[in-house]
């Protein structure tokens, strides 16, 4: 008895023994099942699968979108479904969110159709009939997900739920922060901040998100509750106050802070793109890219920290000119951050300052597939656009390279562009603008072609308000070729009224931006050529949080509107055609729109007193509203006439008041 018991104990301890191993097995096991996955560098398998009402989804068909989540789940599994559930819940408060995704499941019809009674969620969710889930790896795990960049690319994997779930939303924060979709990257990270308080990864997502929309204080606040916690992840607070503390002007503070985290984490990057963009703006240069280089070169740190190293590195290079560099650089930033934008239109603009306005065009579109909104991206598209337009148009190519020698001659030989001059002194003849680019100063800014993308923008939404012409673009960028003219020449206001004179141009539109981290200090002047008197001069700040689209369009309007007050259509009657209707001689060619309104004026003889003559305001005498407008000619509507309007009768455009009709 003692025998067996004494095998039973060596066999029970066998067993023990036993255990050990096999669970490594297991675990080896299961944990190769976790890391498979799809290839990166690779589109992700296309499939075509049905929802419950047998509607068919091509993945194949969605590859114009620039990220979509596939979500494979078990239908009966509460567990499974969280992150799902999560992600429907922000959609459905958040309804103009970008937030596409597709529930992949192998569960049965039955079961889907009652997930989808109980949850009603606004995204498909598709039956695997044809065992996709494998193809993806997703067969063993659920939930397994996985976020497609670009080009149906996978750009991130995720396995299991419970603690699993918050990875998965933390980063999909992040990449929507990439995608400067900050009303989305803040919901999500505070969702996962709801369940997980010291989540570093979604509070440092959070605080960006803040800073990118202007909230600076209330970055603060989020990044100095992050530096106070413990261990590595405070490091992520204090990058971050290194943000805020450089869009305040706090730079001496930045800097002493950078110092503190190279201390503390020297394998990381962002402290030295902070203190490479203060060094820049202090005209510092060397030292700057030597901070950029060391980011660059740098292992650690959140993937958008290091693209922007990346990017930096690049606009320096190819502000000196190493265009073939800094494309290098900016395709590493694009690398590390599928959304980054910035560096795609950047390097557009290298090919556009070598000509090659092919690939130019080719990057800028990239570009805009990332973002059909960004406001640089489509100026910048159809500029090339428009650039390949010309050089494939012989004719036209052959009369501006024609009109720009006539003009280079002029400016040489000091003379203005032919003006015939008139015994007609009152009507007034077409408002001509030019715009040249601005004077860019201060610290490196993320984006090239700021100043570009401005005028562009500008010359577009005026041309198309009809009351004044815009010089094109291109005439003005060939002239400035043909006479080695450039934004340093341009900064001479006498050269900028000078060129605005041979272009015929009565408004000049110059000025100067200012680069700070927190944003841009735009001054606008309009110069009135033949006077050199400066009418307007507009200020903006082009912060954070401002909306480029929204301020371009403000700008428009506050530019036409000095121009209107301060240089009024004026015209003669032509013809009386009866009591109610009249012609004037102007017409489309002048500036005159629908609508347009002017007043008739009748001169008023001088009071004399004390020995002076003096002169009074004319006297209106009716107004007139625009009803049809012709080349050179237009045809209004009088309204309160105070006497029978006739031939040669004066008529000025009326600014400060619309004319009701009667």
């Amino acid at each position: 008895m003692r025998m067996k018991k004494t095998r039973g104990g060596n066999n029970m301890s066998l067993l023990k023994r036993s255990i050990v191993p096999v669970t490594i097995i297991v675990t080896v096991l299961l944990a190769g099942v976790c890391l498979a996955r799809l290839d990166t560098n690779k589109t992700a398998p296309d499939f075509s699968l049905k929802d419950v009402d047998a509607k068919v989804y091509d993945l194949a068909s969605m590859k114009d979108k620039p990220m979509i989540i596939l979500y494979f789940f078990d239908a009966a599994s509460r567990p499974s479904q969280e992150c799902l559930l999560t992600m429907d819940n922000l959609a459905k408060k958040y309804k103009d969110a970008d937030l596409s995704v597709l529930g992949i499941t192998s569960s049965s019809k039955d079961k889907v159709a009652e997930f989808i009674k109980q949850a009603n969620p606004v995204f498909p969710i598709l039956l695997d009939d044809s065992d996709i889930s494998s193809q993806y790896h997703a067969k063993a795990i659920l939930p397994t997900s996985y976020i497609l960049g670009p080009d149906l690319r996978p750009i991130d994997f995720f396995q299991g739920g419970g603690k699993t779930t918050n990875v998965m939303l933390s980063r999909l924060a992040e990449r929507k922060l990439q995608q400067n979709q900050t009303i989305l990257a803040n919901a999500i990270s505070e969702e996962v901040i709801k369940k997980d308080p010291k989540n570093s990864k979604a509070m440092m997502v959070k605080g960006y998100a803040a800073l990118k929309t202007g909230d600076s204080s209330g970055a603060e606040k989020t990044f100095t509750s992050l530096s106070e916690t413990k261990g590595d992840d405070s490091v992520l607070g204090k990058e971050g106050l290194l943000s805020v503390y450089a869009a305040q002007g706090k730079t001496d503070k930045a800097l002493k802070l950078a110092q503190e985290v190279e201390k503390k984490a020297p394998e990381r990057s962002y402290a030295h793109v902070i203190k490479g963009d203060i060094l820049y703006s202090r005209n510092q240069k060397d030292l700057a890219e030597s901070e950029y280089q060391k980011a660059v070169k740098k292992g650690s740190g959140e993937p958008f920290q290091k693209a922007a190293a990346s990017n930096k590195l690049g606009r320096l290079y190819a502000s000196l000119g190493k265009y073939e560099r800094s494309r290098e650089l900016y395709d590493q930033a694009v690398v590390l951050d599928p959304y980054y934008i910035e560096a795609m239109t950047n390097k557009g603009v290298t090919y556009e300052k070598q000509g090659n306005w092919d690939k130019a065009l080719e990057t800028y579109k990239k570009g805009e597939g990332i973002d059909k909104n960004d406001v640089f991206a489509m100026a910048l598209v159809k500029r090339a656009t428009e650039m390949l337009a010309v050089k494939n148009d012989e004719q036209r190519s052959e009369r501006i390279d024609k009109l720009v020698k006539d003009l280079s001659k002029r400016y040489r030989s000091h003379k203005a562009a032919s003006d015939k001059k008139t015994e007609d002194s009152w009507t007034s003849r077409p408002m001509v603008i030019s715009f040249v680019d601005f004077n860019e100063t201060g610290s490196l800014s993320e984006r090239d072609g700021f100043s570009t993308v401005l005028t562009t923008e500008l010359s577009d939404k005026l041309n198309s308000s009809g009351r004044v012409k815009v010089v094109e673009r291109i005439l003005i960028e060939r002239l400035l070729e043909e006479l080695n003219l450039g934004s340093s020449d341009l900064a001479d206001p006498q050269t900028a009224l000078k060129l605005g004179r041979v272009l015929a141009a009565k408004i000049m539109g110059t000025g100067t931006m200012l680069h700070t981290p927190s944003g841009t200090m735009l001054s606008l002047r309009l110069v009135d050529t033949e006077t050199s008197l400066i009418p307007k001069v507009l200020n903006r700040e082009i912060g954070p949080g401002t909306s480029l689209k929204e301020e371009l369009y403000s700008l428009n309007r506050e530019i036409l509107s000095s121009i209107m007050e301060k240089y009024p259509l004026k015209a003669y009657v032509v013809k009386v055609i009866d009591d109610d209707n009249v012609m004037i001689n102007l017409g489309a060619n002048q500036g005159v729109v629908m609508g347009s309104t002017f007043e008739i004026i009748q001169d008023q003889e001088p009071i004399e007193y004390k020995g002076r003559k003096l002169k009074a305001e004319p006297k209106s005498i009716a107004g007139m509203k625009v009803v049809k407008v012709e080349p050179d000619l237009s045809y209004c509507r009088v309204v309160d006439t105070s006497r029978p309007i006739k031939s040669d009768d004066k008529a000025v455009e009326k600014i400060a008041a619309r004319i009701s009709d009667k």
